[in-house]
């Protein structure tokens, strides 16, 4: 068996919505039926018995490794603990070759999972050992490492459930909410709009008491010290018993509380100088409370108790902290509800105040504290107490957040009881933290859970705000560019802020900030990004779907113009229209439910593309009354078409009317493709809603020239003769283009042409046989960039195409695009037509351009 190429699909795909591995495999015959393998499958359940049942997506039919290697790969993510349900194998047009698609939830261990569960069909194969409990371990340590942490991923899954895109910025808990200028970031619990300047207050402890305490918050006395004399020093003035802590500290990494003498006050002292300047507080005697905050509002509260053991008169007060380390709720970090209880020097020292060793075994029921700290990173445990929290003290939590400028808060209070004011009881608040950690509130060791996440997404977005802007995903085999720049020119109409992407770059605002080919769903996930997008537009090719999926969980429209033959057929596997319908059927497939697909009803491949579509759908069509537009008029939906010299939309009984010689483009409605891309621009454009006075009169100022729309069809005059630049490339194009090069009047009609050289033979010799019934005079040129083909080998499969040619009387070859274009051009005369099918867009655009002004000038 052997692997050729391995993909990440990190958006909806062909096989489904989920983020998936997509490889290609290929088996030798005697590995297409694991039958045949002597006693294989019996070896493989041995070494993992939770592999599950193999069998093909059909249910019918051979188990081939391919397959065993799917279930191997999704059966080792769930078995460590990996919410992924999602996997399939799929035969190719090749024989003995698949494509394998297994989920996964985060894509450095899918890729792991993939990696072993090749290893383990090795195994397998070769009767060998494999340590499955490993890899299952190893697995389960990647995915506590790569994914997101509980405070930031209960934010993330409150967002979720509210349908608000996210998107993961760093390997860290960095995160944006909603696209473009509706997006929010937070840094684990923190905000984007708290400042650099309230986290710093918050960080510096003695700073933060002097504001508390200027706004009548009650704080406990203390001070900085700078070594352990003056640290000793400060605990006398301030009065015995005192805490000592790092003065910017978090986690309670550093702090001890309780301290009544100095050889404590000089070990804590140690501890907290480790890492940073060194704060001396009054001890306040109590329960060490956490109170969250959320804007103005309090949201959960927990009392935090201590690391303790409970003696039962046999075990040493090591064992018993071994004995509570096995709780799986305990592990390390914060993957967990709990942390295991740390046993070093701080815990020994805690232990001495009490009497006790290591290996002391303390009596039934004593409780044993090993830590003066409550922290849960430290050990400590949580309960809630959210509904106990006195007004009073929750006002004085909120008053101390602001003050320091926090939006999401920690406020920690050290006080008997929070069912009284803070006043009442001595108690006080010790500590004001940036982005606290949540998971004392969504998983305390005793009590209620509360829902902080979706406190914190209320905060970021209003009810019924999911942070998305209208997007509009545009796919087809040909006019997708036109049709995606046609309905940028209307949100611009609007008034909207537009970023848009094509197989010419990448446009924020009018201004491009990417150049080639950015059709694909990186461009797409960047615009996304960009702080200035009030809207989004973005051509989806095949490949990038292919390669990795669209750059989106959803669009408000997608726009399918049209599926035909030729546009790269023949590779990735992509042999037939119906498979390149498959692919474009992929923008339909994500949909919003309130939104709609743009289908062209004259296109039978398309339109049945409407079954797939979650949203509402709009057929467009010329002929008003082909069957598809005629049935879906008669259900009261959305049709556009023409009628006699104006595009008419209707639903229902409701008529609204363009005319087509208002709208440049068309040639007064003499240009049928160019009517197609109208149409479907204006039906995306009322499916997001745009008024139709903006659509009436955006359609009316949009003109297709090198600058609006660079090599769809340029229309240009050269000395009295018409010339057109057109980037048409495939035998569907050049149909459309010479149907609309038939309606314009030209005494002698010629044409420049070159091929791509990764398409079909028979794709570059039917262009020229279609051109060859149009044109007088053809001039062939070679690309650039032959695709790897040969030298001549696509101008051979050129001149093949113009054998049967009925009109074509004169033929040329010349060596560069830009040569040939001058050779036509030479030749024309007033009256004349020239099509120019270019190859490099933009300079062969300025080449043109050069051309036609030295010729207004004489030159």
């Amino acid at each position: 068996m052997q692997v050729s190429r391995i993909r990440a699909l990190r958006g909806p795909n062909i096989w489904s919505r989920h983020t998936a591995i997509e490889a290609v495999v290929e088996c030798a015959p005697e590995e297409r039926s694991v039958a045949g393998l002597d006693g294989f499958e019996t070896r493989i359940r041995a070494l993992f018995p939770g592999i599950g049942a193999l069998r093909p997506d059909s249910h019918e039919g051979p188990v081939s490794l391919a397959h065993v290697l799917e279930a191997a790969g999704l059966a080792l993510q769930s078995q460590a603990g990996c919410p992924v349900t999602y996997s399939r194998t799929s035969a190719t047009s090749e024989p003995g070759i698949y494509q394998v698609v297994i989920e996964y939830s985060e894509e450095v261990v899918g890729r792991q999972a993939f990696d072993q569960a090749l290893a383990l069909i090795q195994a397998a194969l070769d009767n060998t050992s494999f340590d499955i409990d490993a890899a299952i371990s190893q697995l389960r340590e990647t995915d506590e490492d790569e994914r997101l942490g509980p405070s930031t991923g209960s934010i993330v899954e409150a967002a979720v459930k509210r349908g608000i895109p996210y998107r993961r910025l760093t390997s860290g808990s960095l995160v944006q909410f909603g696209w473009g200028s509706r997006q929010r970031r937070i840094q684990a619990a923190e905000v984007d709009t708290t400042s650099a300047v309230a986290e710093s207050i918050a960080q510096d402890k003695d700073l933060t008491k002097m504001l508390l305490r200027a706004a009548g918050v009650p704080v406990p006395l203390g001070r900085p010290a700078v070594d352990e004399d003056d640290a000793w020093a400060a605990a006398l003035e301030i009065g015995l018993p005192v805490v000592l802590k790092p003065q910017d500290g978090n986690q309670g990494k550093g702090v001890t509380v309780n301290i009544t003498d100095r050889a404590q006050l000089n070990l804590a002292y140690k501890a907290a100088a480790d890492i940073g300047e060194v704060l001396v507080e009054k001890y306040l005697p109590g329960n060490d409370f956490r109170l969250l905050v959320v804007g103005d509002r309090l949201v959960a509260a927990a009392r935090r108790d201590p690391p303790q053991v409970i003696g039962d008169g046999v075990h040493t007060v090591r064992e018993l902290v071994d004995i509570v380390n096995t709780d799986p709720r305990r592990g390390v970090g914060h993957a967990t509800s709990l942390t295991k209880i740390r046993f070093d020097d701080i815990a020994i020292a805690r232990l001495s105040l009490q009497d006790l060793k290591p290996e002391s075994v303390p009596p039934k029921g004593q409780r044993v504290i090993l830590r003066n700290n409550a922290n849960l990173s430290t050990g400590g445990t949580a309960t809630d107490v959210t509904d106990d929290v006195h007004p009073e003290v929750a006002a004085r939590a909120v008053a101390a957040a602001q003050m320091v400028g926090m939006h999401i808060c920690g406020v920690d209070v050290v006080c008997e009881s929070v069912l009284r004011p803070l006043e009442e009881q001595h108690g006080g608040i010790v500590e004001v933290n940036a982005a606290p950690g949540l998971r004392m509130h969504l998983m305390p060791s005793y009590g209620k859970g509360r829902q902080v996440g979706e406190a914190m997404v209320s905060h970021l977005y209003n009810s019924g705000d999911d942070g998305r802007i209208p997007v509009v995903a545009v796919t087809g085999t040909n006019g997708k560019t036109t049709t995606a720049r046609l309905i940028t020119h209307l949100f611009t109409a609007s008034g909207l802020r537009v970023g848009m992407t094509n197989t010419d770059g990448v446009y924020v605002n009018g201004r491009q900030i990417d150049s080639g080919d950015c059709s694909g769903p990186k461009s797409a996930r960047n615009v996304l990004l960009h702080p200035d997008v009030d809207a989004a537009v973005f051509e989806s090719a095949r490949g990038g779907i292919l390669r990795e999926g669209l750059g989106y969980d959803r669009c408000q429209v997608a726009v399918v113009t049209n599926v035909g033959a030729g546009d790269h057929l023949g590779m990735n596997y992509i042999n037939t229209v119906e498979d390149l319908a498959v692919v474009k059927r992929v923008i339909v497939q994500n949909v919003a439910p309130a939104g709609y697909a743009v289908l062209n009803a004259a296109d039978p491949m398309v339109a049945a593309m409407a079954d797939s579509c979650p949203g509402q759908v709009i057929f467009f069509a010329r002929d008003r009354n082909h069957p598809v537009m005629a049935t879906h008029r008669a259900q009261g939906k959305r049709t556009v078409y023409v009628d006699g010299d104006a595009i008419v939309v209707t639903e229902g009984t409701w008529r609204e009317h363009i005319l087509l010689r208002d709208v440049p483009i068309t040639r007064n409605g003499t240009i049928g493709f160019q009517i197609d891309n109208v149409m479907a621009a204006v039906a995306a454009a009322w499916g997001v809603g745009l008024s139709w006075e903006t659509i009436r009169s955006g359609v009316a100022s949009f003109v297709n020239d090198s600058d609006n729309a660079p090599g769809r069809f340029n229309v240009m005059d050269f000395r009295g003769a018409t010339v057109i630049a057109d980037y048409g490339h495939n035998p569907d194009a050049m149909r459309a283009l010479v149907s609309a090069v038939e309606a314009m009047p030209a005494q002698r009609r010629s044409v420049v042409i070159s091929g791509a050289g990764d398409r079909r033979d028979e794709d570059i010799t039917e262009q020229t046989a279609i051109l060859g019934q149009a044109f007088d005079d053809v001039v062939l040129y070679e690309d650039a960039c032959q695709r790897g083909r040969a030298d001549g080998e696509v101008m051979g499969l050129l001149r093949q195409g113009l054998a049967g040619a009925t009109r074509t009387r004169h033929v040329e070859e010349i060596q560069g695009e830009f040569k040939a274009i001058d050779v036509a051009l030479d030749r024309l005369q007033p009256g004349d037509l020239c099509l120019v099918l270019v190859d490099q867009v933009e300079e062969a655009l300025a080449h043109l351009a050069k051309r036609v002004s030295d010729a207004a000038q004489g030159r």
